[in-house]
């Protein structure tokens, strides 16, 4: 088992707590990316899987043994850095192959194995450039291509894709995914970058200030948040909170009563103040009226076209996303939602309550 397991792992810089009882694994073969804003601690995280940085307290195990006090070189580990931290003497084919010829694999090996992943990254013909003489997209893949070449078991990436313009990031996160589908290293990605986090990763771990906030796969956070912060971190627009009182079997929002679905009624009633989630794309402007509002602003985005609708009595702005076909003028506005779109969460805690089964 070539799995990662943190049990109840800390992180303490003098009276800073930075990793706070983390609790994860990270299944063999599996891509895992690490997403939250800066500071969040999911960089420090890949560090001390990759031994950069001591664990204060609890047990890292990697490939079933516990790695927590493992000397870096002892780890087998590969790690593409975020500035690529390529050697501008060397050239590409002396950067790939430089941690092989420290470790002494035979000429053969070395020749075998460059060549093969210079194939895959497209990256032939360019083995006597020097770093300087390559765009930023041919200095990323040389850095991935130094840690592929080592056939690591963990392959760790930390946000190696923020130096790069959005065309060439695209490329990239679609050969990320060939790559690891080839090779198949458990693999650990740090990004801000949801975009990235939710067309790389098969489970993403989001993180706020040390702690764990959810771990699923993309399409569960983004339908189920946990909370109200991956409600409003995972999703461009986020998703739309709506403070509401729940009394008498209805939802109240923005002084309008709402009949409750049966099944939501369970959940629902154990809270009086909750916070209703609905995605953007899930609000239609409609004459079948549930809630009323205003549009203040039409973006046009090109396909699509968000609307910024302030509520009456509260003030409170919300979000929709239409169709750019569908006219939508400023002014007074209609709006509609289906019941099996939205999240409820209690307007204390931010949790999310839970789904009707």
């Amino acid at each position: 088992m070539n799995g990662i397991i943190f049990e109840n792992i800390c992180k303490s810089y003098n009276d800073t707590n930075a990793i706070k009882n983390l609790n994860l694994e990270v299944k063999q073969g599996e891509r895992l990316i690490l997403l939250g804003p800066s500071g969040c601690g999911k960089t420090t995280t890949l560090r001390m899987v990759a031994g950069l940085e001591s664990i204060s307290s609890g047990i890292l195990k990697m490939g079933g043994k516990i790695v927590t006090n493992v000397e870096p070189g002892e780890r087998n580990v590969a790690m593409v850095f975020q500035n690529y931290a390529l050697y501008p003497h060397m050239s590409v084919w002396e950067n790939i192959t430089f941690g092989l010829r420290l470790q002494k694999v035979s000429k053969e090996e070395i020749q075998s194995r460059t060549k093969k992943v210079l194939s895959i990254l497209n990256l032939s013909g360019f083995e006597n450039r020097k770093p300087k003489e390559l765009s930023g997209g041919q200095k990323q893949r040389v850095a991935l291509g130094r840690a592929l070449v080592k056939q690591a078991p963990f392959f760790l990436l930390d946000e190696p894709l923020s130096n790069l313009d959005a065309k060439l990031r695209q490329q990239a996160r679609t050969e990320l995914v060939k790559i690891h589908e080839l090779y198949q290293p458990t693999m650990m990605y740090v990004t801000h970058d949801q975009v990235e986090a939710m067309t790389v990763g098969q489970r993403v771990a989001i993180m706020k200030q040390g702690l764990l906030q959810q771990l699923n796969t993309p399409d569960m956070i983004y339908s189920r948040p946990a909370n109200t912060f991956v409600a409003s971190f995972i999703g461009i627009p986020a998703m739309n909170l709506l403070p509401v009182e729940c009394n008498d079997s209805a939802l109240w929002i923005d002084g309008t009563r709402l009949e409750l679905p049966a099944k939501w009624l369970p959940l629902a009633a154990k809270k009086t103040n909750l916070m209703l989630g609905i995605r953007p794309e899930h609000i239609v402007v409609t004459d079948s009226c549930m809630l009323a509002g205003t549009a203040d602003f039409i973006e046009n985005l090109g396909s699509q076209h968000c609307i910024h609708i302030s509520l009456p009595h509260n003030g409170q702005n919300i979000l929709c996303i239409v169709p750019a076909e569908q006219i939508v003028a400023k002014g007074p506005i209609q709006l509609s939602f289906s019941w099996k779109h939205i999240s409820l969460f209690d307007a204390i805690s931010g949790e999310n309550i839970g789904y009707p089964e």
